[in-house]
């Protein structure tokens, strides 16, 4: 990965990654390694994170692990001493089971955010950025998404995150913290996880059309995502802690990519790609789903310079071929 995504001298800088052994917490830890950050520190209780995540993080001199969790407030004061900008990525991210574990849901995502919120204003940390969701668009019908108009939220999930927001624009106002928030669109991309039970589309469609195991689709299938490769929320992700930005900062920003396609016509893209004709499954639609999903990205083009550099084609073929390796 080349430095393309920001011009700031890191060399001097101390970066914090909490979830950084997950999927996209560990694609913005080796970013920031590849390009000569004088610490890049993940901090991550290894539930949704994974060691071999970290494996490839660990030829770097400048790489510091901790495990531990951000329901420990003082780990996050640990996490964040010394650091001088903080993305926070550590979070419980599945739909169906945050409706199953709602309080474990709040204590992690809510509970854990404000641990890390406080811990940054007490170590003066410069920037902190921090990933909420689209979910919190919830039932708003109006597309595409703009960051200032929202509905009520169709899961717990979606209450987390938008509670997340509510605690930053606090934290901003009250204690001075620079803050910006990232409302992810569909993230996917190498690394993400295919084994959970609660795993993200695409890579349960590539394995179960490498395997032959059957593939379930949620209900018609026709509901659409603005599906938006990993490479993308890195940028946006380096963008917002290095920003000198006044007027970017204590906002909320749509990642995406400002295009929707169907999850018919994702499975459809996967099968052609690996010449196959295995056909899916359809099923009940899911509780807290929404129907469609499509972001209108200006806010974080025109105040942090954001603009996608992989879309939808590009990014999934860079996503099937990963997988591909793994389950050939």
């Amino acid at each position: 990965m080349s430095n393309e995504f920001h011009v700031k001298d890191i060399s001097t800088s101390n970066f914090l990654i909490t979830g950084g052994a997950g999927f996209i917490g560990s694609h913005i830890a080796a970013y920031l390694l590849t390009n000569g950050a004088l610490k890049v520190r993940v901090l991550d209780n290894l539930v949704n994170g994974f060691e071999k995540n970290l494996t490839p993080l660990r030829q770097f001199t400048a790489f510091e692990f901790i495990e531990g969790d951000i329901r420990n407030a003082d780990t996050c004061q640990q996490a964040c001493n010394g650091m001088d900008y903080v993305s926070h990525q550590a979070a419980l991210g599945s739909v169906p089971r945050s409706i199953k574990e709602p309080v474990y849901f709040n204590e992690v995502n809510v509970g854990g955010f404000v641990n890390m919120l406080k811990a940054a204003v007490d170590n003066n940390v410069k920037q902190f950025v921090y990933a909420s969701s689209s979910s919190v668009y919830g039932d708003e019908p109006k597309l595409p998404k703009v960051e200032n108009c929202i509905g009520n939220c169709l899961s717990p999930y979606a209450a987390t995150k938008k509670a997340n927001e509510l605690y930053a624009q606090v934290f901003a106002d009250v204690y001075g913290l620079n803050i910006i928030g990232f409302r992810y669109f569909n993230i996917f991309g190498p690394r993400q996880d295919p084994d959970g039970a609660y795993a993200a589309v695409i890579p349960l469609f590539v394995k179960g059309i490498l395997k032959q195991a059957p593939v379930y689709i949620n209900g018609d299938g026709e509901q659409t995502r603005d599906f938006t490769f990993v490479d993308n929320a890195v940028q946006v992700n380096i963008k917002g802690m290095l920003t000198d930005n006044e007027a970017a900062l204590n906002k909320v920003y749509n990642v995406a990519v400002g295009e929707n396609f169907s999850v018919n016509f994702l499975y459809n893209a996967c099968k052609e790609y690996l010449h196959s004709n295995f056909k899916a499954t359809f099923r009940e639609p899911r509780a807290g789903d929404i129907r469609n999903s499509l972001a209108d990205i200006s806010l974080a083009k025109n105040l942090l310079g954001y603009q996608p550099t992989k879309k939808f084609k590009d990014g999934l073929t860079e996503t099937i071929e990963f997988f591909k390796k793994l389950y050939s």
